[in-house]
């Protein structure tokens, strides 16, 4: 007789894909932006309560928590993303956005949709011993004041205690069911600045009368080059970028004032720490150069997603154990994109992994208009998360 525990299998949620696919596609549909996720929360909501999940509303603003307790034991912590993007969607597919301007161009509705089916498939099973809660989180897009630091702020680690939290996103670029990792520093620290330079506006036929902001910014864009090539240490990834400048209405008219915004990134504090410092400093002193002033604006964004080896390491085994070393990308580059579930990470051990989209035709970028989430994905996510659980749980 075989004694060895059934976990859970990808073809344990094929019954449930298609009502998968048809919940993500309405979530799709229906897209809300940060802090406004009151439909989809709703939505969460009312499948919890109906396969017997203790529901609590209104964490972290929209956020939602569900909480199956099945015995004693461990407890573990599953987080998936709800909120869109302020995108207009142009996919043409017969469930696109209602709401212009709005919509999911980043896989939340797949993320979301993902860790329900795995909701429901743990209800009904049962197969485990103690305690998962379900982390459906609000704004993760927003950037600052985000859904992840709400929600820890508003107590959910205290509320709803776990010894780990996993959470997961797509990954395009990579085939279906192809698994990534990375202990440690897998995404990094993403950090923004505004700068306003001062000059001093006149008529273009008299610069000298003048102290012309635009030179100063373009001076200071050309001077950024430098902070990461000369002063960060070659072998420690980090980016510097100017992605928006402004100033200026008139081909005739010299302006008062320049508009930058930067883009940093790093995945260390003391590197993180030396380009806050380097670029003001660089900021002022080119600004003074030319007898401007600027004020400067510096805002820390999400910090680094840092996953712990122990944590890693089980997620990666479940994986294997799930599809097979061939779809398992166990050392995954590091990328300069961010996530706030590194607030999370912050306060559990636990790790962030990814799970690949598409290639080719499949596989179109995140924040982009043309983006879909890839359904393929639905029950090959869902039974990652319900065996995660079981394994943890076991």
């Amino acid at each position: 007789m075989n004694t060895e525990p059934h976990y859970c299998e990808i073809d344990d949620l094929q019954p449930m894909t298609d009502e998968l696919t048809r919940i993500r596609r309405h979530i799709h549909q229906h897209p809300e932006m940060a802090y406004e996720e009151f439909e989809t929360a709703a939505l969460v909501a009312g499948k919890l309560r109906a396969w017997g999940y203790d529901v609590t509303e209104g964490v972290g603003e929209t956020g939602v928590v569900g909480t199956l307790t099945v015995g004693s034991g461990k407890r573990i912590g599953l987080r998936a993303d709800m909120d869109a993007l302020p995108l207009t969607e142009q996919t043409g597919l017969p469930y696109a956005s209602v709401h212009a301007g709005t919509m999911h161009a980043c896989g939340h509705d797949g993320h979301t949709t993902m860790l329900l089916g795995a909701a429901e498939y743990l209800a009904r099973t049962r197969n485990f011993t103690g305690t998962v809660h379900l982390y459906f989180q609000p704004a993760e897009e927003k950037g600052f004041d985000s859904g992840a630091q709400r929600m820890v702020k508003d107590g959910l680690f205290e509320r709803f205690p776990c010894d780990a939290v996993f959470g997961l996103h797509n990954h395009p670029g990579e085939a279906p069911g192809t698994f990534l990792f990375r202990s440690g520093a897998f995404m990094s620290a993403s950090d923004k600045v505004a700068i306003t330079v001062h000059g001093h506006g006149g008529h273009a036929a008299r610069p000298h009368l003048t102290v012309d902001p635009i030179v100063v910014a373009s001076s200071i864009v050309m001077a950024l080059q430098t902070v990461v090539a000369r002063n960060v240490n070659p072998v420690e990834p980090a980016v510097v970028t100017v992605g928006l400048l402004q100033a200026g209405v008139a081909n005739n008219v010299i302006s008062n004032s320049a508009y930058l915004e930067l883009s940093i990134r790093s995945f260390s504090k003391p590197v993180r720490a030396l380009l806050k410092e380097r670029v003001q400093a660089l900021v002022h002193a080119q600004a003074s150069s030319y007898g401007a002033t600027a004020t400067i604006d510096y805002m820390e964004g999400y910090p680094v997603i840092d996953n712990t080896p122990a944590e890693t390491e089980f997620a990666l085994q479940v994986a294997r154990e799930l599809v097979g070393d061939a779809h398992i990308i166990p050392h995954a580059d590091q990328l300069m994109s961010s996530e706030d579930f590194a607030y999370m990470l912050e306060q559990r051990p636990g790790c962030f992994l990814r799970l690949g989209n598409g290639v080719g035709e499949d596989g179109c970028m995140v924040h982009n208009p043309a983006y879909d989430f890839n359904d393929k994905n639905l029950p090959i996510g869902a039974a990652y998360w319900a065996r995660l659980v079981e394994r943890y749980l076991s």
